[in-house]
């Protein structure tokens, strides 16, 4: 990685895939970091259908390594393999369940399972409304493992003009929340009211 440390991407396939598109962007542009790409194959489908038929390619060209799905003996499978943390952009319900339980039958789970037992942080983008009592309780017991829950939910008093606007605060919102050192993306913030948020 030649001295930059890892950061893992997941993308599952819940709607909000031009999230996590964002996200490899901006990690990608940071010197210090490399970004070790898992999508799902739900997730192929959702890039397909809500960021173009060239998402995916354009992802594997912006990583540092895209693992595959099914890849359970990847490195990023092992505690021993050093990365800062982890993002699921967007999180599926599915995906956070199996998060949540503990059932790591791919790569994504396992490696956001590894962030947990290494008390790494590992941010959820949890995409699903309404939500029932199942689904409340799986953000529950994601929470008690471990696990930071942040729903992409657009900031509005922040008055953004565009969805590109509403995209580049979440994005930067879930990547600060890794709490890096070298890595904080700049953000525009509430400044009180009447105040201009920067």
């Amino acid at each position: 990685m030649s001295g930059r440390q890892g950061i893992i991407v997941g993308i599952s396939g819940a709607s909000g895939a031009a999230i996590g598109m964002r996200i490899v962007e901006l990690l990608a542009d940071d010197p210090h970091y490399a970004v070790h790409l898992v999508v799902s194959p739900a997730a192929e489908r959702t890039l397909n259908e809500e960021v173009g038929s060239d998402a995916l390619a354009r992802l594997r060209a912006l990583a540092f390594r895209h693992h595959l799905h099914s890849d359970i003996g990847a490195a990023i499978a092992s505690g021993s393999y050093p990365v800062a943390g982890m993002i699921v952009a967007p999180c599926s319900i599915r995906t956070l369940s199996a998060i949540a339980w503990g059932q790591l039958d791919n790569l994504l789970t396992r490696a956001a399972d590894v962030q947990l037992k290494e008390r790494r942080r590992l941010i959820l983008l949890v995409r699903e409304s309404p939500l029932h009592l199942g689904h409340l309780r799986a953000m529950l017991q994601a929470t008690e493992i471990g696990a930071i829950i942040a729903p992409p939910m657009p900031a509005f008093y922040l008055k953004p003009q565009s969805l590109d606007g509403v995209i580049d605060q979440i994005a930067a919102r879930a990547i600060n929340l890794l709490d890096l050192a070298k890595l904080r993306i700049p953000a525009r913030i509430w400044s009180g009211p009447g105040a201009e948020g920067v």
